[in-house]
């Protein structure tokens, strides 16, 4: 199978960037693309699937990979996409059971178990957009947006650190959220909010289980909306949060749908993995099982 892997050169020193180039080079029928801006994976994959790459690779971060998924929407169906996780948060590849070290990556990308999952898009005023774990709006947004300027220096701890620092700029939402294609049809939600979450992925933030019972090909999005409450409330739903245990939390709200609409008073800026998009209103739906994905053994399909 002719693969492409696309290698975002600013994820990690330069040490395990050559050391990456010098595995890469020994695996056969095997093309090695470098990024040199923001928006060149999304090329590199568009130009990789249209060369005919049956497997296209993205060894980054969650931006990295977003791109990537971006570049291969024409090719939805035909090309697998592989991960090779560089980056801080590294969220989706926790979801498909990727390790962050090359051996381990490595070796499940040469195993080659696939699985077929869904794909999130978004769509805006202008623009649309496919991601593959989380869309964030509200809090979490300003949240990733800090956190963005900061991983350089800080890592993980830039998701805590950013987190405390957006707490004084805390913002309520009036917002209606209509979902279609529920369990039970459809239901519109009209709430104060501080957050949103769409999962179709389970963690955020550098492994923050968020959505721990999202599934990768149930063909629905998992919604997460935190209505207005106090700042001790707040407080105690985030540690709740961070162990997993907010599922049955009456400070959140949860459901699944297959399209989710979203308007609110102030606009809301969402991002979708850890990449910031901009204002809504904005409509987000799931294409089932549209990417076949190399994924490791106990996700694996079969």
């Amino acid at each position: 199978m002719k693969t492409c892997i696309i290698v975002n050169p600013n994820a990690g020193s330069v040490e395990e960037v050559a050391e990456l180039r010098t595995r890469l080079d020994r695996i056969p029928g095997t093309s090695v693309g470098f990024t040199d801006s923001a928006g060149h994976a999304q090329e590199l994959a568009r130009e990789a699937a249209r060369n005919g790459a049956g497997l296209v690779v993205a060894a980054g971060g969650d931006g990295t990979l977003n791109e990537v998924l971006n570049g291969l929407s024409e090719g939805f169906g035909r090309v697998r996409l592989g991960l090779l996780p560089r980056g801080t948060g590294n969220d989706f590849a926790r979801s498909i059971n990727v390790p962050a070290d090359l051996d381990g990556a490595l070796k499940i990308l040469l195993e080659g178990r696939t699985r077929r999952i869904d794909v999130g898009c978004a769509r805006l005023r202008t623009f649309s957009r496919y991601f593959l774990n989380m869309a964030v709006g509200g809090f979490s947004g300003m949240v990733s947006e800090k956190a963005d300027e900061a991983k350089e220096r800080w890592g993980p701890l830039a998701y805590l650190r950013a987190a405390i620092g957006t707490l004084g700029d805390l913002q309520g939402f009036r917002a209606v959220v209509t979902l279609r294609g529920t369990p039970d049809g459809t239901e519109r939600i009209d709430l104060e909010t501080y957050n949103v979450v769409i999962s179709n992925g389970r963690f955020v933030a550098a492994g923050i289980p968020v959505a721990p019972q999202s599934e990768l090909d149930d063909g629905y999005l998992d919604l997460m909306l935190v209505p207005g409450n106090s700042i001790p409330q707040l407080a105690f739903l985030a540690s709740q949060v961070l162990l997993g245990r907010h599922l049955e939390s009456d400070l959140a709200l949860f459901r699944k749908a297959r399209s989710i609409e979203i308007e609110s008073d102030p606009p809301m800026s969402f991002n979708l993995d850890g990449e910031v998009i901009g204002d809504e209103p904005a409509l987000f739906e799931v294409l089932p099982r549209a990417l076949e994905v190399v994924v490791g053994e106990e996700v694996a399909e079969g």
